[in-house]
This record gives structure tokens, sequence and C-alpha cells, in this order.
């Protein structure tokens, strides 16, 4: 499983993935998606542990799936919900709506 893209700006973020997980990544992602407006409602509310516990998740999941990326920036999430820092937050939620618009799934 590993993960690579071009360094344009909008290039397909190329990630590899275990041919046993291919009808897994597709629910995970969709949750991923559905990640983004909880977050954003969560941040605009103040609810800082709602942030949190998403973050773990995806901390704790991502690599899993294949998806190093999502690990890290779940485990920004986390750390920005910690911080009660909201702008870190809308940055990591811009930066994993880019990643989902992106990634490009490869089965081996």
């Amino acid at each position: 499983m590993t993960q690579h893209h071009d360094e344009q700006p909008g290039a397909k973020i190329i990630v590899h993935i275990d041919r046993a997980l291919a009808a897994l990544i597709p629910g995970f992602l969709a949750h991923r998606r559905q990640d983004i407006p909880a977050v954003l409602a969560a941040v605009e509310q103040g609810d800082y542990e709602t942030i949190r516990v998403v973050g773990h998740s995806m901390k704790g999941s991502g690599g899993g799936y294949g998806f190093d990326a999502i690990t890290a920036m779940g485990s920004a999430l986390e750390q920005a919900a910690q911080d009660r820092d909201p702008d870190t937050i809308r940055h990591w939620v811009g930066e994993l709506a880019t990643y989902l618009e992106r990634v490009d799934i490869v089965y081996e």
C-alpha cells in the first residue's frame, strides 16, 4: 500500500491498496466525506470533543486501509481539537476535502 502524487495542483493522488480491501474502501471514503460537514458543524458549535473523536478515529483507521495521509490528517485534527484551534481545524478539513477529491485507488 503506497501513495504518490504529482506535485502539480489538482494532480491525482495514486494510492495502491490490497485488492482484499476493495469492498471496504468505498464505505471508508464515504465516511471520510461525511466527516467534513460534521467537523465543520462541530467547530461552529465549539464542540471540540466531537472533532477530537473524529480525528482520533481517522488517525487510527487511515493507515489500516492504506491511507497514510488520512492518518496524518486525523492526528492533526485531533491535536487541533485538543488545542481548541478552529483555524487549524478548518485548514485540515480543507486538506481532507482536497485529498478526497484527488485520490485515485489502484487495487493490487
